[in-house]
C-alpha cells in the first residue's frame, strides 16, 4: 500500500481536527497537492481535507471540540478550521450538477469517488487517511509516478467545466510533468477546440495562472505547447516564445532565480494591466520595457534602472541575440547602480542657469557615465572626458 509521511501529516492540530470527523462517524481525507506533493517528495503547503460531512455538520463539530471555524465557502461545501494557528480548509465530498465554463452548481455527495471525478487530473485526484494511507479512486496513482498530465476521463468535459484548466494543464505539465513522457494528445486536441473559452474568464485569474507557469523552474515546453494550441495568443497577445528557452538556460547557467516578469518581457509581453497584476509589478514591467527600448549599456542601466532591472535587461538581450551573457556586463551593472554624479547643480551656478543649467548637467552627466564613472568632480568641471 502507498503511504504519505510528514511533519504535516503528523502535526498535531491536523491529527486532531481529523479524529473530530472521524470520532463523530464521517469519512476524512487529504486531498490535492498536499498528497501528491508527499508522494512526489516535494514540499506540502495549503492542508485540503475532504469529508462527508456536510459544511454545518463540520461547524458544530468545530465548534463542540473547541475548534476556530471559519465558514470560508460553506455554500461551496467549504469551511476553514483553525486548530493552534493552523488552517485546515474541510470541503465536503461534491458532484457537479451543473457547469457553464467558469463555475459550477454543485449538490453534497456521501460518496469519495463523486468527489474525485469532479477534479481536474489524475494526479490531484488522490486522498490520504490520517495515517497516511493512500486512496485512489480513479487510477491516477501510476500517472503521478510517470509525472504524466491527464485530464479525468473526458479532456472536452473536463475543460468545459472551467476553461481555467487549459492553463492549469499547461502549468502543471511545467512544475510537474516529465517532458519525455510527452504530451497527452487528446488534452492539447480538447485545448485547441476549446480556445475561445478563454476569453470567457476574469483577467484576474488568467494573471494568476499565468504567473504560477512562469515561475517554474522551466516553463519553457509548456509555452511552446500553448503557442500550438493557440493559448498563447489568446492569454498573451504578441507574445514570442523562441527566446524563452534562451534565457532559462542562462538564468540556470548563471544561478538566478525564475521571474515571471522577466521571463514575459523577454517574450516581448507587457501589458500587465491586461492581466490585472498588482500596480508593483506593472510598473516594473514599464521599467523593463523602458530599459530595453534605451539602449543603454550596463553601466547607464544600473545607473538609471537599478541592478536587478539592468541585470535583467542584461539577460534579456543575451537571450534575444542567443549570446552568452558577458560576466563584465553585470559587474558594471553593479557598479553603475551604486554610483552617483559626483557634480550636482549649485556646482554649475551662477555661470549656468534655467535651461541651460539642465543641459549642463545633462553634458557632464553623459561624460561621466561614458568614462565608466571614473571622473572625478574636479576632471567633470574642468571638462575632461
Amino acid at each position: 500500500m502507498n503511504r504519505v509521511s510528514g511533519d504535516w501529516l503528523t502535526a498535531a492540530p491536523t491529527q486532531a481536527v481529523l479524529a473530530m470527523l472521524e470520532e463523530a462517524g464521517h469519512q476524512a481525507f487529504f486531498v490535492g497537492g498536499c498528497v501528491r506533493n508527499a508522494l512526489l517528495g516535494e514540499s506540502v503547503g495549503d492542508l485540503d481535507i475532504s469529508t462527508d460531512a456536510r459544511p454545518q455538520r463540520v461547524m458544530d463539530l468545530a465548534k463542540e471540540t473547541g475548534f476556530k471555524a471559519v465558514p470560508t465557502g460553506i455554500d461551496h461545501g467549504t469551511v476553514t478550521v483553525v486548530v493552534k494557528g493552523l488552517p485546515h480548509e474541510i470541503t465536503t465530498f461534491r458532484a457537479d450538477v451543473e457547469t457553464d465554463g467558469r463555475r459550477a452548481v454543485v449538490r453534497f455527495s456521501d460518496h469519495i469517488a463523486e468527489d474525485a471525478v469532479r477534479r481536474d487530473f489524475t494526479m490531484n485526484a488522490l486522498y490520504a487517511d490520517r495515517r497516511g494511507a493512500v486512496v485512489d479512486p480513479l487510477g491516477g496513482l501510476p500517472d503521478l509516478q510517470a509525472r504524466y498530465v491527464r485530464f479525468i476521463q473526458d479532456a472536452d468535459r473536463r475543460i468545459r467545466e472551467d476553461f481555467l484548466r487549459i492553463l492549469r494543464f499547461f502549468r502543471f505539465n511545467a512544475w510537474y510533468g516529465d517532458p519525455a513522457q510527452g504530451w497527452d494528445a487528446q488534452a492539447l486536441a480538447a485545448i485547441a477546440q476549446n480556445i475561445e473559452g478563454l476569453a470567457s474568464l476574469s483577467r484576474e485569474r488568467v494573471g494568476a495562472e499565468v504567473t504560477k507557469l512562469f515561475l517554474a523552474p522551466d516553463p519553457a515546453p509548456s509555452v511552446a505547447a500553448m503557442a500550438q494550441t493557440g493559448a498563447l495568443a489568446a492569454c498573451l497577445p504578441g507574445a514570442v516564445n523562441d527566446p524563452l528557452p534562451v534565457l532559462v538556460h542562462l538564468e540556470q547557467e548563471a544561478q538566478i532565480a525564475p521571474d515571471a516578469l522577466r521571463r514575459l518581457a523577454v517574450m516581448g509581453f507587457f501589458d500587465g494591466a491586461s492581466l490585472r497584476f498588482s500596480r508593483g509589478d506593472q510598473k516594473r514591467l514599464s521599467r523593463l520595457q523602458d530599459a530595453i527600448a534605451s539602449m543603454a549599456g550596463p553601466g547607464e542601466l544600473g545607473y538609471r534602472f537599478g541592478y536587478e532591472t539592468a541585470r535583467d535587461v542584461v539577460l534579456i538581450r543575451s537571450a534575444s541575440t542567443g549570446t552568452a551573457i558577458n560576466p563584465d556586463d553585470l559587474t558594471k551593472a553593479q557598479e553603475g547602480s551604486a554610483a552617483k554624479l559626483p557634480v550636482t547643480a549649485p556646482d554649475l551656478m551662477p555661470e549656468f542657469t534655467g535651461p541651460d543649467l539642465g543641459k549642463a548637467l545633462k553634458d557632464i552627466e553623459a561624460r561621466w557615465i561614458a568614462s565608466g564613472f571614473a571622473l572625478t568632480k574636479e576632471d567633470l568641471l574642468n571638462g575632461k572626458g
